[in-house]
């Protein structure tokens, strides 16, 4: 198998002070999934215990001259360590940035097998060169042993079945204000409930035997199936017009772990332009999706997509 391909500036950019320290915060290690067309970096896919995290780029978005093949239908997929990679990024832009004239190409990122010092055994690598005036530097990070057929198709249906979209998406407020509420909620429970009607209603609440903390932002934008209001509602506690939207099959509530739901705000450290929450049908999961616009636009890019599906602690109620 072969992958070999040069980062854009763009796709400098965006890795490098955006992506790569938002998927940092949702774990250490993640897969990399190389397709023909896609390059995807998938947290927890094959584990459904914690975040699952999926952000997916067409190989325009960040590269030029992408080559990959491979046995399996040309795609390559492995484990790696993010802070590793970010590491090996950040070194070699010094020599790039400095020889960037020379560098006409770009940054070059592809997958070797090296013998590591005091080894007996060629290991495989990722690796970033940039060329200098004079000479060229290279940064290898350490992968895992690409994954079997079996195992890459597994990863395929598994990033297939978390790309189910709720049938109702309302925007989320304002993402620093929101992980400020939930910083202090962490300190009075574990257990978060979220409800989310198509009014456009966002319901948070924490409860224990001595103390109920809770928010609710209300209509906010709503992408999906949507329903106007009920005229009375407006007089009743936020608790019971959240009841009468679930009976009236208007809303959906789910229970998931507080820290969880604070470990899905960290992605945005990839300054996403609004974000949206979901819960996907019959109440599986926890789902907030990041939208990014088209510099100097409003129009989504949907050459980048970022999303992440929190587990539930109940089977959730429609």
């Amino acid at each position: 198998m072969k992958f070999k391909a040069f980062l854009t500036d763009n796709g400098i950019n965006l890795l490098e002070k955006r992506i790569l320290p938002a998927l940092d915060k949702m774990g250490k290690i993640c897969h990399l999934y190389l397709t023909r067309d896609h390059a995807f970096f998938l947290h927890n896919l094959l584990n459904a215990d914690g975040v699952q995290s999926i952000a997916q780029f067409k190989k325009e978005s960040l590269f030029q001259d992408y080559r990959i093949s491979s046995q399996n239908d040309d795609k390559i997929a492995f484990s790696i360590d993010l802070s590793l990679l970010h590491r090996a990024l950040r070194s070699i832009l010094t020599i790039y940035v400095e020889s960037r004239d020379f560098n006409s190409n770009g940054l070059q990122i592809k997958l070797v097998k090296k013998l590591p010092p005091q080894s007996t055994q060629a290991m495989p690598f990722l690796t970033f060169e940039a060329k200098g005036y004079k000479s060229a530097v290279v940064q290898d990070v350490p992968i895992s042993k690409p994954l079997s057929r079996a195992d890459v198709q597994e990863l395929q249906l598994a990033l297939e079945s978390a790309q189910e979209m709720p049938k109702t998406l309302v925007k989320a407020p304002e993402l620093n204000s929101l992980q400020n509420l939930v910083d202090r909620m962490k300190h009075v429970g574990d257990v978060l409930g979220v409800s989310i009607s198509k009014y456009g209603d966002l319901h948070l609440q924490i409860s224990t035997t001595l103390i109920t903390l809770g928010a609710e932002y209300r209509k906010l934008t709503v992408l999906g199936e949507r329903a106007d209001g009920v005229a009375g509602d407006e007089d009743l506690t936020a608790q019971s017009r959240t009841e009468r939207a679930v009976q009236r099959g208007d809303a959906m509530t789910v229970q998931v772990s507080v820290k969880h739901f604070f470990k899905s705000l960290q992605c945005s450290l990839a300054r996403p332009d609004c974000a949206f929450y979901g819960i996907a049908p019959q109440g599986t999961c926890l789902m907030m999706i990041f939208q990014f616009f088209v510099p100097g636009t409003r129009q989504t890019d949907k050459s980048i997509s970022l999303h992440c599906r929190l587990p539930v602690l109940d089977p959730g109620s429609n």
